[in-house]
């Protein structure tokens, strides 16, 4: 059965990488929840999908402390920003045309402990995404691994976790320090160019070898550039293989057809009868 995976929670339904959307992903009963992750200036692992505060998800609301000089926080770097600082910006209304998600104003950035905390009893796999980029230095890359594993591992979720990363060095970091964990490879065109510095030093020719000498366990590739090739190369290299983002009927029985293991959406009620494949249509 093909498993379904909850991009950010359920980000065209709900706020992205909160603990609303995770609660409501998990009522529809994905297989897999995905959420991305960051560094604060002082060390607490926070969720949110870029580096730089967003204005299209998040809003500032007041400082952490009168007169910060650091406010307003929005469009400044995570690992710029400390715990107390993160704390006040609101995530819970997204301002953008493409996803019709329900707000809850009021909702803040959680610490993935937090998410742990509600996603351990559940069962669901839990998939990290580590947002580091070439530009970090290798110690950089390092410590913020290591804070991650330590968090899942603290909340028993060692071995129902993934750690998901496009930067490559992420997943050999892993594989040579936290081994428990499950490592998917992230790539997408741009990452796969030939001038690429996101595969940890891999050429990118053949994207599948690549994944499979870096030790990765699932390659998950961006939907515009998977084919039934890749996927039937990937499963010869014992890959499993987990597509993003798959958000139309259409596109769901395609990479299905092709043997895709995962799909990862914004719409998990669109893809409700992969888990129920006695209903001939999803609700």
């Amino acid at each position: 059965m093909v498993e379904v995976h909850g991009h950010r929670g359920a980000r065209g339904l709900r706020p992205e990488n909160t603990i609303p959307g995770f609660v409501h992903a998990l009522e529809l009963g994905v297989d897999a929840i995905e959420l991305d992750v960051g560094m604060s200036a002082d060390g607490t692992v926070v969720l949110n999908h870029d580096q730089l505060l967003s204005p299209v998800n998040l809003a500032d609301t007041a400082p952490a402390w009168p007169g910060d000089p650091a406010f307003p926080y929005v469009g400044k770097r995570i690992r710029d920003l400390t715990l107390a600082q993160l704390r006040t910006v609101d995530a819970g209304t997204r301002r953008h045309e493409a996803f019709t998600q329900t707000p809850v104003p009021g909702t803040g950035i959680p610490t993935l402990a937090e998410a742990c905390a509600l996603l351990a009893p559940t069962g669901v796999t839990v998939a990290v995404e580590l947002k580091t980029d070439p530009s970090w230095p290798l110690e950089g890359v390092e410590r913020f691994t290591a804070a991650v594993a330590d968090v899942l591992t603290s909340a028993g979720l060692a071995g129902r976790s993934r750690l998901l990363a496009f930067d490559w060095r992420v997943l050999a970091e892993a594989r040579r320090n936290h081994p428990a964990f499950t490592r998917v490879a992230l790539i997408e065109r741009k990452t796969v160019l030939p001038d690429t510095q996101w595969l940890a030093g891999l050429t990118p020719d053949d994207p599948v070898l690549a994944a499979a000498t870096i030790g990765a366990t699932i390659l998950s590739p961006e939907h515009a550039m998977t084919t039934p090739d890749l996927i039937s190369r990937a499963h010869t290299h014992a890959l499993k293989v987990a597509v993003w983002t798959v958000n139309t009927l259409k596109d769901t029985a395609r990479f299905v057809d092709y043997g895709a293991d995962a799909l990862v959406t914004d719409y998990p009620n669109r893809l409700q009868h992969l888990r129920n494949p006695s209903h001939d249509h999803p609700p």
